[in-house]
């Protein structure tokens, strides 16, 4: 096949049941579970075990990793392909809290290599509906050393020194390798990250699973790869322009923009050497490239292949979340 047989993959979700999962998912997003407690859908992935698999055109039936291996830097790019091989460099998924996560950090790409061969694991949150006072936790509200913190973990009581942080749909934040976090319950959101599915768990507020036991926590681990430094900048100022792309996040692991879109917008690809993704995080739109359109909704996800130089966005009114590095 030639480049030119390339174009913009939609892919199935990989749902994922978790202790804290809800039903937003299938509710909001019109995902079909086939469990009770869905909390992730994996809308593009190459993890190992988990890879996606092409729903529409030509490609249907085909993995993510099948196409990659073909295609190579026609897919994703020249200089990602050269950085990163046929292994497809980020995990874009939409996550449904019913309850809290556990208090968790990762890893950066260092000690991930070291430890488990994998990439380090820095992520951005875009909140697509939030219920009445639900917040988040993204690191502590205090002057925080290892002394301190070990002192919590060993009494449980590391909920005590951590900033909590109530949010609503349209706040995005940076959560970058290391800093302690959690969703809370009544979160729905959008996450952006590197392929990579290594969590340390410092607290799981005492709950058991469906076996009645505890989860597995890490706090060696976590101790080693947390982030102490008083580093508060991880909420992202914005300010959105309609029918513009606007900068949400940029760093050396991906570039995260939203497009509001209320009339026909192109957005072009040509400088970026890169695989561009579209998270639908609200209302619809129909995206072109030639003769091919394609329809998404909330909660659905687009990939844009590196050979394609550009797509054109149409709405009376969406949000578009734009990924690329």
């Amino acid at each position: 096949m030639s480049s030119d047989s390339l174009y913009i993959l939609k892919f199935q979700p990989i749902l994922k049941e978790k202790i804290w999962g809800g039903s937003k998912l299938n509710n909001l997003l019109g995902k079909k579970p086939k469990g009770s407690f869905i909390g992730e859908s994996w809308e593009i992935s190459d993890v190992e075990g988990d890879c996606s698999i092409v729903v529409n055109g030509e490609f249907e039936g085909k993995t993510l990793k099948e196409l990659l291996t073909s295609y190579q830097h026609k897919l994703i790019g020249k200089k990602n392909f050269d950085r990163f091989g046929a292994k497809f460099p980020l995990l874009i998924k939409f996550i449904d809290a019913k309850q809290d996560l556990s208090v968790q950090l990762h890893p950066g790409d260092e000690i991930a290599r070291k430890k488990h061969n994998s990439l380090g694991k820095t992520e951005m949150w875009y909140i697509t509906q939030a219920d009445k006072d639900a917040n988040i936790i993204i690191g502590f509200n205090q002057e925080v050393g290892p002394e301190l913190y070990e002192k919590h973990v060993a009494n449980k009581t590391i909920k005590d020194i951590l900033h909590y942080e109530s949010v609503a749909e349209g706040d995005t934040f940076f959560v970058y390798s290391g800093l302690i976090h959690a969703i809370g319950k009544g979160v729905l959101l959008a996450e952006i990250q590197q392929t990579s599915d290594i969590t340390y768990r410092v607290y799981d507020w005492d709950r058991k699973d469906s076996e009645g036991n505890y989860r597995e926590l890490h706090q060696q681990d976590a101790l080693e790869a947390i982030d102490f430094s008083d580093n508060s900048d991880y909420k992202v100022q914005y300010n959105l322009e309609r029918n513009q792309v606007t900068n949400l996040v940029e760093c050396p692991h991906f570039i995260t923009n939203l497009v509001a879109v209320d009339e026909e917008v192109s957005l072009s690809h040509k400088k970026l050497d890169s695989f561009v993704i579209y998270m639908c995080v609200e209302g619809k739109a129909e995206i072109i490239h030639g003769e091919q359109k394609v329809n998404v909704t909330y909660g659905e996800t687009i990939l844009v292949p590196a050979s394609i130089q550009g797509v054109k966005a149409i709405s009376a009114g969406a949000k578009l979340l734009q990924v690329y590095i």
